[in-house]
């Protein structure tokens, strides 16, 4: 599986953004697929997964009711909806793509290259 990532930006505190990751591979309906964020001096952190068959989302403390996870499997395509963005979200945005839908980013073998989100005060 090939991911690419894309729909960063420089953003104020407030608004919104919708990230894209764009999948190759005809098994891209097998794989739960999450969102990680890397902020400069710190560890990857895990943002939010979305199974295979779809659903709702798991998200971290940190984003849950501002950040929304869904997929389409026809587009072979997962998208993160961030509302209410906070300085604090600003980081590197990574999609990953797993078969278990793990928290830990360890447990991932695909990733895309990456998306810059900056949110301003």
């Amino acid at each position: 599986v090939q991911l690419q990532a894309c729909g960063g930006g420089l953003v104020q505190a407030g608004d919104s953004l919708r990230l894209s990751c764009a999948a190759s591979g005809r098994t891209f309906s097998s794989y739960s697929m999450g969102w990680f964020r890397q902020a400069p001096g710190k560890e990857r952190e895990f943002v939010a997964v979305i199974r295979w068959s779809g659903g709702s989302g798991y998200y971290a403390d940190s984003v849950k009711g501002r950040f929304t996870i869904s997929r389409d499997n026809a587009k072979n395509t997962v998208y993160l909806q961030m509302n209410s963005l906070k300085p604090e979200d600003t980081a590197v945005y990574y999609c990953a793509a797993d078969l278990t839908g793990a928290r830990d980013p360890r447990a991932y073998h695909y990733w895309g290259q990456g998306t810059l989100v900056t949110v301003s005060s």
